[in-house]
């Protein structure tokens, strides 16, 4: 079995709740040393008390972003705090800040503090509006940012209420963002020698997944309109259709996949049609096409159509979380992480979802809060009369 590609890399983490330690996550499946370093104030990370399956300091929550990483209690408000900051940093190619903008000058997590003890490390930070500027200083959460940045606007049908995903992916993406910032910083710096400071919003990152609509808006003026099933602003079909049972999900991104589709559904007279004959025909006869698609879905339950076009045209179910979160599929996949956890039992959750040939990442549970104090600070070359003279000047707080 070959390294992981990630061995040998050490990164501290002053991180939090969901977006920063999503992002570290998969670096520490990768093969880093995470070292996450908690706030003895507020006993920790907050989501270390998130229900359900909460025990003491331990949760499934904090489990699920914080996987294989180490944790020590370290006040960086006090000296003693800043002077162990520093003695980590000394030997570490990232320190990885996921606070409000404007609190990293105050607990000196910048290049121009950390650069004169390591020359070459890399100062990730991860806010909500990024660590300068008017903003700097606002807290903000993955609703609010979705919510602002035109996400929740365009998320919903026609004449609904705007409408939040399921899922936390402004906080997600934002942390794989800044993930793949400080890889990218780390790797400038091995041929440098020199580090720097690297910005990561999650505001930016939501304004950048506007992609295409962004291009269309700001260049052509397209307005960003939402449409009705889920479809695609311009592709047609593109979008869920109801079924007899429930939905399926259609992609003809390709004339040859449209000209699959109605023939496979019995409709041969729509792939000669004019008013269907191109990308541009279709959309612009966009309703007397899905209206005809629609009567047809509804005649024969979903596991027909997808039978019935898989293979031949993109489909797929419209599944529950439950039924796409399928044990035998996951394992089939390398998608299956387990491990017992010494309070919450066995965890079982999804892995890395990056494969990469020769490795096959360990998954180990989350950390004990403060469960590696000594193992780092002795690696950091602290003895037990110096941790114990740390913890006398308050460097693990005064609890």
């Amino acid at each position: 079995m070959e390294p992981a590609p990630l061995a040998g890399v050490r990164i501290v983490a002053v991180e939090q709740f969901g977006a920063g330690p999503f992002g570290t996550l998969h670096l520490a499946d990768l093969g880093a040393d995470i070292i996450r370093l908690e706030d003895p104030s507020t006993g920790g990370d907050v989501s270390r008390y998130v229900a359900p399956g909460q025990r003491g300091t331990d949760s499934l929550y904090f489990d699920s972003f914080n996987r294989g990483k180490r944790s020590m209690l370290l006040d960086l408000k006090s000296p003693a705090g800043q002077e162990v900051l520093h003695e980590l940093c000394g030997n570490a190619h990232a320190v990885y800040a996921n606070l409000r903008g404007d609190v990293l000058n105050n607990l000196g997590l910048t290049y121009d503090v950390l650069g004169r003890i390591n020359p070459a490390i890399v100062c990730v930070s991860l806010s909500a509006y990024g660590r300068d500027g008017e903003r700097s200083a606002e807290p903000g959460y993955d609703p609010l940012i979705q919510a602002e940045a035109g996400w929740a606007a365009l998320t919903g049908e026609p004449g609904g209420p705007p409408v939040k995903s399921g899922l936390s992916l402004a906080d997600y993406t934002g942390g794989i963002m800044a993930a793949l910032a400080l890889m990218a910083a780390v790797f400038d710096a091995q041929r440098t020698g020199r580090g720097r400071d690297v910005d990561v919003s999650l505001y930016d990152t939501a304004l950048a997944l506007h992609s295409y609509r962004a291009t269309w808006y700001l260049t052509a003026g397209v307005p960003g309109d939402r449409t009705a099933d889920s479809s695609h602003p311009s592709i047609v079909p593109f979008q869920f259709f109801a079924t007899a049972d429930g939905h399926v999900a259609i992609a003809c991104a390709k004339e040859k996949f449209f000209r699959a589709l109605v023939q496979r559904m019995g409709l041969p007279a729509l792939a000669g049609d004019a008013r269907f004959s191109s990308f541009d025909e279709r959309r612009r006869n966009r309703d007397e096409l899905l209206k005809t698609l629609q009567e047809r879905f509804r005649e024969q339950r979903t596991a027909h159509w997808v039978g019935l076009l898989r293979g031949h045209v993109p489909v797929a179910p419209v599944r529950t979380m439950e039924a796409a979160l399928d044990r035998a599929e996951l394992e089939q996949r390398a998608m299956l992480a387990a491990y017992r956890h010494p309070a919450l039992g066995e965890v079982t959750t999804v892995g890395l979802p990056i494969k990469v040939s020769g490795f096959t990442p360990a998954y180990r549970p989350g950390p004990a809060l403060d469960g590696d104090r000594d193992a780092i600070l002795t690696e950091a070359g602290y003895g037990a009369a110096d941790i114990d003279a740390l913890r006398d000047r308050g460097a693990f707080g005064h609890g």
